[in-house]
C-alpha cells in the first residue's frame, strides 16, 4: 500500500517514474520490518528530478541524499528511495530485497561465473553492465530461475533452484475464501452484512463468521444464548450478498484442562469449528502441547488457530512440541492455520514448511476484524505461507466449497 500512495504521489506531480517496488524485509514479507524502502526506476536523465520531486511531494524532511539514494522523514516514518535505470531494474531489486544472506551467495556465484554483483550492478568481465530489465533477467546470468523474494533468506532457495526443485507458491489469487473473521458479535468492528459485502468485493466464493466464544480473552465474546439469534442473522445476509456463500463457524477457546469452551451439542450446529489457545495459564511447553492434543483429536475441531499465539517483535508465542501436533492434525484430518493478522502471522514461514512436509492441510485466514483489511491480511497470510514455500495445493482455502465442506464432514465422520 505504501508504495502505491507513492507511486499515486509521483504520478500526481508528473514525475517521470516508470514503477515504484517496495523492497527488504518488507518485500520478503518477513515478519518484522526495520524499515521501508522502496525502489523507483526511471531513465537514468531524470534520477535527480525524481529525488528532488519526492521530498517535495511527500512534504517530508531529507535526512540523507546521494546521486541513487534518498532518505525522508515524513509523519509516517522514515522512508528510503533508491532509483534505477530500467535496463538494470532486476539487479536493483535483487540487491536491495536481500536477504544479506542471499545476496552474498549471489555474489560468489556471480564470481565464479567470472561477473560481478556488487551495489546494485550486475557487470560482465570487462565490467559492463549487465542487462536485466526483471529480476528473472538477472537471475538467468547467473543460470537460475526466478527465486521468489519470500524464499531469499537463508541460501537453500539457491541449492534448490540449482537442482531445479523450486516449489510453485500459492498466491492471492488462488485463495477461493476467508474462514477466519470477526463481526460485531464479537470484538469485531463491523457488522456480518459489512463483513461479506467487503468480502465479495475481493471475489470470494464463500466466507466464514468466527466470533470467538464466551470463555475467550477477548474485548467482547459469543455468548451461547446469542448463537440462535447470529445464525438468523447469518441466513438474513445470506439473502442479500449474492454469489457468496457464508459459513455458520466459531472460533472456541481451548481451555485449560483441554476442553472446549462450547459444549459438543452447541459445536455440532456450526458449519465449521475454529480452535484456539489464547490462556497459556502458566503452562509449560508438555502441558501445553497436551492441551492442543486434546483439541486436536476432538471430532468437531476443523481448525487450529495461529498455533504458536504469537506476537512478532514481542513474543516468539508458545514453545509447543510441533512435530507432534502437526503428526496428530495430519492424523486426524485438522487444519493447521496460517494467519495474516499482524500481531500474529503465525504460524511463521518455518513451522509452515515442517507443518506441510509432515502431511498437514494448512489454511491461511484473514482473522480480520474489520472489513477494511480484509484483503490486506490476507495478502500477509499468504506472504508468510510463501516464506514456508507452500503451494496451492497444501491450502484447504484454495479450494471449492464442496471440497471445505467435505473435509469438515470427514473429521465428523470419525
Amino acid at each position: 500500500m505504501l508504495a502505491s500512495t507513492v507511486m499515486r504521489d509521483a504520478q500526481r506531480a508528473g514525475l517521470p517514474v516508470r514503477s515504484i517496488t517496495p523492497l527488504g524485509s518488507l518485500r520478503r514479507f518477513a515478519p518484522a520490518v526495520g524499515d521501508v524502502s522502496l525502489l523507483a526506476v526511471a531513465p537514468a536523465a531524470a534520477h535527480q528530478e525524481v529525488l528532488t520531486g519526492f521530498a517535495r511531494v511527500t512534504t517530508a524532511v531529507v535526512l540523507a541524499r546521494s546521486a541513487t539514494h534518498l532518505t525522508i522523514g515524513s509523519e509516517r516514518g522514515t522512508i528510503s528511495i533508491h532509483i534505477a535505470v530500467p535496463e538494470e531494474a532486476g539487479s536493483a531489486l535483487v540487491w536491495h530485497t536481500g536477504s544479506r544472506t542471499h545476496t552474498s551467495l549471489l555474489q560468489a556465484r556471480a564470481q565464479r561465473l567470472d561477473l560481478t554483483f556488487d551495489n546494485a550492478r550486475l557487470l560482465d568481465r570487462q565490467g559492463q553492465p549487465l542487462l536485466s530489465d526483471t529480476e528473472a533477467d538477472f537471475y538467468r546470468h547467473l543460470e537460475l530461475p526466478d527465486i521468489p523474494p519470500e524464499l531469499r533468506e537463508d541460501g537453500d532457495e539457491i541449492s534448490a533452484a540449482d537442482r531445479g526443485e523450486l516449489p510453485p507458491l500459492v498466491r492471492a489469487s488462488d485463495i477461493r475464501g476467508d474462514l477466519h473473521m470477526h463481526s460485531t458479535w464479537s470484538d469485531g468492528r463491523d457488522s456480518i452484512e459489512q463483513m461479506a459485502f467487503a468480502s465479495q468485493q475481493l471475489g470470494y466464493e464463500y466466507i466464514a463468521i468466527t466470533d470467538h466464544s464466551e470463555r475467550s480473552l477477548a474485548s467482547r465474546q459469543l455468548a451461547a444464548s446469542d448463537i440462535r439469534r447470529q445464525s438468523a442473522d447469518i441466513q438474513k445476509v445470506r439473502t442479500r450478498v449474492k454469489r457468496l456463500h457464508i459459513l455458520h463457524g466459531i472460533e472456541v477457546d481451548i481451555m485449560h484442562d483441554g476442553s472446549l469452551d462450547f459444549d459438543d451439542e452447541r459445536l455440532a450446529g456450526f458449519d465449521i469449528v475454529l480452535a484456539s489457545l489464547h490462556d497459556h495459564a502458566g503452562h509449560d511447553a508438555s502441558k501445553l502441547t497436551e492441551r492442543y492434543l486434546r483439541a486436536i483429536r476432538h471430532p468437531l475441531v476443523n481448525v487450529i488457530t495461529h498455533p504458536a499465539n504469537r506476537t512478532p517483535g514481542r513474543s516468539s508465542g508458545y514453545r509447543l512440541d510441533f512435530d507432534t501436533l502437526f503428526a496428530a492434525a495430519a492424523e486426524t484430518g485438522t487444519a493447521m492455520e496460517v494467519d495474516g493478522a499482524p500481531g500474529h502471522l503465525d504460524l511463521d514461514g518455518a513451522l509452515a514448511r515442517r507443518a506441510a512436509a509432515a502431511g498437514v492441510t494448512l489454511v491461511i485466514d484473514s482473522d480480520c476484524h474489520r472489513s477494511d483489511g480484509l484483503g490486506r491480511q490476507m495478502r500477509f497470510g499468504v506472504g508468510t505461507a510463501r516464506r514456508g514455500w507452500i503451494g496451492p495445493e497444501q491450502v484447504l482455502n484454495t479450494r471449492g466449497l464442496d471440497e471445505v465442506r467435505a473435509f469438515v464432514a470427514r473429521k465428523r465422520a470419525r
